[in-house]
C-alpha cells in the first residue's frame, strides 16, 4: 500500500524490451541503504517490484498486463516519474489508502491558473466516472488529490505550488496521458450491490441497508 505522497522525482534511464519482457532503470536520489531487492516501490502511481538496485537507481519489470492498463509504455528515457515507496504500519497516512492497481488512464484536457493554485481538467472514460465523487479523493501518477468538482467529460482537481513542484504535474499539459487509481471503497461497494449480502446476512445489502447502518 502507498499514500500517494510523492518521495522523489526519478529520471528513466533505461528501458529494455525484448521478447515478452520490459524493464523500466531509474535514476532517484531515494535512500538505497533503506532499500531491499523484492520491495515494491510506486511508479507514477504503478506498484512495481525492484529486481535490481545500486548507488542512485533500481530497475523494475513491468508485466504485458501493467503496460496495457497504464501508461508507463509511454515513458522515454529521460522522462521523469513520480516515486513512493511502500507505506509502512508506522507512517502517517498523509493522503489516502492507494494500492498501486492503477484502474485507466485519464486525458488532460484543461490546465488554468486560479490564484495560488493551478486547475487540471480531465476526460475520464464514461466506465469509471460512477468512481469518483466530488471532494472524494483520487490517485493522478502516484499522487493522493481532492477532486474539486465533476464535468460532463470527466472531473477537475487543485493544484498548489509545492504539489506541482514536487511531481510530475508540473510538466502535464493538455493531452497528457495520466494513470488514475480510483477509491478503493467504491469499488467494493460496487462488487457488493452488484453481488448481493453474503449468506450470513438476512438482510439484503442495499443503498437503503448502508444508510440505516451509517454508511451513507
Amino acid at each position: 500500500m502507498f499514500t500517494g505522497l510523492i518521495e522523489d522525482l526519478g529520471t528513466v534511464r533505461e528501458i529494455v524490451q525484448g521478447a515478452g519482457s520490459y524493464r523500466l532503470t531509474v535514476a532517484t536520489g531515494l535512500p538505497f541503504a533503506e532499500l531491499t531487492l523484492g520491495e515494491s516501490i510506486a511508479i507514477n502511481g504503478v506498484c512495481l517490484t525492484v529486481v535490481q538496485f545500486g548507488n542512485g537507481y533500481f530497475a523494475a519489470d513491468v508485466s504485458p498486463e501493467t503496460l496495457k492498463r497504464s501508461s508507463l509504455a509511454a515513458l522515454r528515457v529521460g522522462m521523469r516519474v513520480n516515486l513512493e515507496r511502500a507505506l509502512r504500519l508506522s507512517d502517517r497516512l498523509g493522503g489516502h489508502l492507494v494500492s498501486g492497481h492503477v484502474d485507466t488512464v485519464a486525458s488532460l484536457i484543461g490546465r488554468q491558473q486560479q490564484g495560488n493554485a493551478i486547475r487540471l481538467d480531465f476526460a475520464l472514460d464514461e466506465a469509471f466516472r460512477c468512481y469518483v465523487a466530488a471532494k472524494g479523493s483520487i490517485c493522478i501518477d502516484g499522487i493522493s488529490l481532492t477532486v474539486n468538482e465533476l464535468n460532463p467529460d470527466g472531473f477537475s482537481v487543485m493544484i498548489i505550488p509545492h504539489t506541482l513542484a514536487e511531481t510530475t504535474l508540473q510538466f502535464c499539459r493538455p493531452g497528457t496521458i495520466v494513470n488514475i487509481e480510483t477509491d478503493l471503497i467504491s469499488k467494493y461497494l460496487e462488487r457488493l450491490l452488484a453481488k448481493g449480502s453474503p449468506a450470513a446476512v438476512k438482510e439484503p445489502l442495499s443503498l437503503e441497508f448502508l444508510a440505516k447502518n451509517g454508511f451513507m
